[in-house]
């Protein structure tokens, strides 16, 4: 569906979720597209002292209370945030004090360095490869997708997702590999998974994660994001 030039994404009643939306759009296929090394070198947690120069470029920063209000946000469908099924967040906070994130492109390196900061999950899907009409909604039971590549499965049963014509596609612990960016990505849906109980962080992710793109070329667009 679209409401006029813009992309929607329908989004049923959930008390906890506070989600933006936002679409990008690439000059160049991804794999032709730089990450810039601005952006690249926050792709770690920043010492104020050490390089005051990045860390005054980061407006956000995660703590517990973060942390545990995305785990809360995801178990009201009855899904269970832990293990192997944290939130991306999470992961991404033990990737970097392992020294193990590194860039990968500059759609999934823009959302790591959004999400990193602000403690907010964030899908990326690719709008190519993706089937409108698009949804948010808690997936029932017995629910489930590839998730990478080596033909992996996540239980999605009772976590709230978003989902296009094919069925469930991405959510704030892990994407679906079949909409996941590839080296010919040109447009892609980005979903910030927020929470009521973090007032104006969501907004503000937002707000970084598209100045972020824009700052590397990209050109971003609002998604409306109806009640259903």
């Amino acid at each position: 569906m679209q409401i006029g030039s813009l992309l929607s994404v329908t989004v049923v009643p959930h008390p906890l979720l506070d989600a933006g939306a936002f679409v990008t759009e690439l000059d160049r296929p991804l794999g032709e597209t730089k990450t810039p090394d601005p952006l690249a070198q926050k792709l770690r947690l920043v010492d104020p002292i050490a390089a005051p120069a990045i860390a005054d470029e980061i407006p956000l920063h995660a703590d517990d209370a973060v942390r545990s209000a995305v785990r809360d946000l995801l178990r009201h469908g009855g899904f269970k945030p832990t293990g192997r099924s944290k939130p991306a967040s999470e992961y991404l906070i033990r990737a970097v004090t392992e020294g193990a994130l590194a860039s990968i492109n500059l759609a999934v390196d823009a959302c790591n360095v959004a999400s990193l900061h602000s403690g907010l999950p964030i899908s990326v899907v690719d709008l190519d490869r993706a089937k409108a009409p698009f949804s948010i909604a808690i997936v029932p039971a017995g629910t489930s997708y590839v998730f990478n590549a080596s033909g992996q499965v996540i239980d999605l049963s009772g976590l709230v997702c978003l989902c296009d014509a094919d069925g469930p596609c991405a959510n704030a612990v892990k994407d679906a590999q079949r909409t996941k960016t590839n080296d010919a990505t040109r447009r892609t849906l980005s979903i910030v998974w927020g929470t009521k109980r973090l007032p104006e962080r969501t907004a503000r992710t937002v707000a970084w994660y598209r100045a972020l793109l824009e700052s590397a070329g990209a050109k971003t667009s609002d998604a409306a994001l109806v009640p259903g």
